[in-house]
Formats: C-alpha cells, structure tokens, sequence
C-alpha cells in the first residue's frame, strides 16, 4: 500500500558507516533492579509518569507559536509565510497545531527523540509535517558521511533525506540521537511499578499478608486444602469472613506489614523521584505536602524558567533548522510565546505596569496588548510615552534654578 506522505523517497544508499541507533532504545529492553520490565508503554501506565508527560507535552502544545520577520523596529508577525499557518494552525490536514505538538513533545519525553516528515513541493516550500514514531527509526550516516533516515512502515523500509526531517533529539552524547529519559531511570520506574503492584496484590489479597495453615497430623493433599482455603477466605471479597478450622488446625499469618515495610513512604518517595526526572514540581502532579501559598507561585516561575525554556529554545532552534532555508534563516525566526505563563497574579501586573507607564517605557496600549486588550485609538493619547514632571536629569537641574534666577532678576 503507497502511503501518501512517505511518497516522495529515494532509493536506498549504500551502507553506513556509522549507526547513530542501537544504544538508545536498547536500554528500553530488560528487567529493572526491581524485578520489573520497563519501557514506554509500561511507564505510562505509571500514573505519575503519565501526569509529567502530559503536563509537558499539553504546556509545549498550548503555547502560541508564531513565525517573525525581522524589521527596522525589531519584528513583526510574517503572516503570509507558509510556515506561519502550519505552525500556528493545520501542519497537515489531519491534525491541528496542538494536536501535532503534543504527540511530538509526547515521543521526545518518552523515546527521547521527535520525528515528522518534511512535504515540500517543487521549490522546496514546506507543504505540510507529518508525525513519525521513533521506535521505527533509524538514523544512520553513508560511507560519504551524508546522513539519512531510515523509517519502517507496514513492514517496508523507506529512506528520507535530512532535508526531509524534522528532527528534534533530547540529551545525548553524540549530538544527532537523544537517549530517552525512561530508559535512563528504569530503576526509579520499575521500583514505582514494582511498589504499585505491591499494593494491588496486597489489597486483592483482602488487605491481610499471606499466612500458614498448621496441622497437628501428617497432611495426605496439601495442595486441596490450600485450594479450598483461597476458594473461601482469599481476595478483597472474601475480606471479614469468619475461618472454622478442622482437626485442631491453625492459621499462623507470615509477611511483612506494610507500615514495616514503609509502603506508602516507599510509593511517596518514587512520585518525586519521577517528577525529579522530568523537572516538575511536586505541586503540579498533586503532592502538595511541601507546597504553600507562597511558594506555589515561586514553584510555577521556576518550572517555566527552568524545565519548559529549554524544552521551548530546543524546538524553535530545531524548526529554523529543518524548514528555513539558508536565505530565511536571516530573515525570519520561530519564537514560541511563554509571556502568558509569566504573568504573575493581577495586583504583581498591575504594579508593574504602572511602573513602566510612569517612567515612560510603556504606553496605554502596550499595556492593553499585553492584557489582551484593545488599542485606544492614537487620537486619544493611546501610544503617548509619559514620565512623571518631578523627574529630571541631574545635569539639567541647574538649568532650571539658572532660568527661575533670571526671571526673578528681571522681574525685579
């Protein structure tokens, strides 16, 4: 079956000589230290991996992305750019903008690399983006060092050149393949799934460990009478039941309680250590043991400057790169928009602004532009610079004492 957005391919080249593959996703395979076998799909069953991914991936996807043009005044919005309307609205018929950022954002955090192919038409304008999975991957280079793709669908492997590729790589040693953030803490993750499952079993078990039954004579079929005791008292549904023993028989209860193995500790302290691997705050997964009204506010500025700004400067550099040609790049540039997150609360803006309207670097609609307002009209003093008439530069206050003395002088 010929798919329409892997239509325009090359044939396949020679050999390469080196493999930017194998290590990143063979970490995905395996057992953790926990005894349990992560990769992406097992750890987004993790309610707390889930929560970090779609925190990330939503935030990136809901953020305003523009294309600019640079302008004798500093930018402005290049809105009859192809690039403007399939960034900010359709990449492609079949997704909207959102849609298509938070599924890239969504393997980036997950395989720790994005992927979408590039449609262009005859001159090389960006049609449309089209999303690729990264567990069907292959970035591989040819013996001239020219580097390629090599994607497997429907059991057919095609070939993309770089051109042809939106790349976006997370952290990784070599520059070109990012390694996945779940592989890299499988241990932190398989002790979660590990904990997690500890409690379904104990709580499926009628929240009681498992115990020995005693029989003063010799047993003939241990395994019947194991069967018949769980067909009765075992699960959460059997829970309360009152056991009758037979022939002088006694149940001895064996295991460790869960306040002695500190489960609910144990199941706390993985929660922030996952959201220690993506750099979210506790708060914002729903521990809020450690958060105040205070600090929350503090929390939510450090998480934007620190975890979304260079989630946000590697997709923008990665964008210009891959859809601007060389002539663009000087230009235009992809700015997403974080303004919003910064805001602050009502009272914090309103101050802030009054300070900028007193001093003269903001007018009545730069303030409006800022608060999603509209302009007042230029007529009405909307684009007036003010400054406070107490105000003056030290080197023009003896000007004025000079021409107020002159005054008096010749008045008198």
């Amino acid at each position: 079956m010929k798919i329409p957005f892997l239509s325009r391919l090359f044939p396949s080249r020679a050999s390469p000589k080196n493999s930017f593959w194998s290590s990143p996703y063979s970490f995905f395979f395996g057992i953790s230290s926990s005894g349990k076998s992560v990769n992406e799909k097992s750890a987004l069953q993790t309610t707390a991996v889930y929560a970090c991914v779609r925190i990330l991936a939503e935030t990136i996807a809901s953020l305003p992305l523009h294309t600019y043009r640079y302008s004798p005044g500093g930018k402005e919005k290049a809105l009859d750019h192809p690039l403007y309307y399939l960034l900010h609205s359709e990449p492609n018929p079949e997704m909207t903008s959102f849609v298509f950022r938070e599924t890239l954002m969504g393997h980036l955090l997950l395989w720790g690399n994005a992927y979408a192919q590039i449609i262009r038409d005859g001159r090389g304008r960006v049609l449309g983006l089209y999303p690729l999975l990264p567990s069907k991957m292959l970035v591989n280079r040819t013996d001239q060092g020219i580097l390629y793709y090599q994607y497997e669908k429907d059991g057919r492997i095609y070939f993309l050149p770089d051109t042809d590729v939106l790349h976006i790589p997370g952290l990784g040693f070599d520059g070109l393949v990012g390694y996945s953030p779940i592989a890299m803490a499988k241990n932190a993750i398989g002790m979660a799934i590990a904990t997690e499952e500890y409690g379904a079993k104990f709580f499926a078990n009628g929240a009681s460990p498992g115990g020995v039954l005693e029989h003063p004579g010799v047993v003939k079929d241990p395994g019947k009478i194991r069967e018949s005791w769980n067909a009765v008292y075992q699960g959460s549904g059997n829970a309360h039941r009152v056991a009758v023993l037979e022939e002088g028989m006694k149940f001895q209860p064996i295991g460790i309680p869960p306040e002695q193995a500190q489960f609910l500790e144990t199941r706390k302290y993985q929660l922030n250590e996952i959201a220690r691997i993506f750099r979210i705050p506790p708060h914002m997964i729903g521990d809020l043991e450690k958060s105040s009204f205070s600090n929350i506010e503090q929390q939510s500025l450090e998480f934007v400057m620190y975890t979304l700004d260079p989630w946000v400067i590697r997709w923008e550099q990665a964008i210009q790169r891959a859809l601007l040609s060389g002539g663009e790049k000087r230009q235009y540039f992809v700015k997403f928009n974080v303004d919003g997150l910064l805001r602050g609360d009502y009272q914090s803006r309103m101050n802030g602004y009054a300070v900028g309207r007193q001093n003269g670097w903001l007018s009545a609609n730069d303030i409006r532009e800022l608060e999603n307002l509209n302009r007042i009209s230029p007529e009405l003093g909307g684009d007036l610079y003010l400054i406070n008439g107490n105000m003056t530069k030290l080197a023009d206050a003896g000007m004025f004492a000079a021409a107020n003395k002159t005054k008096m002088e010749e008045r008198a």
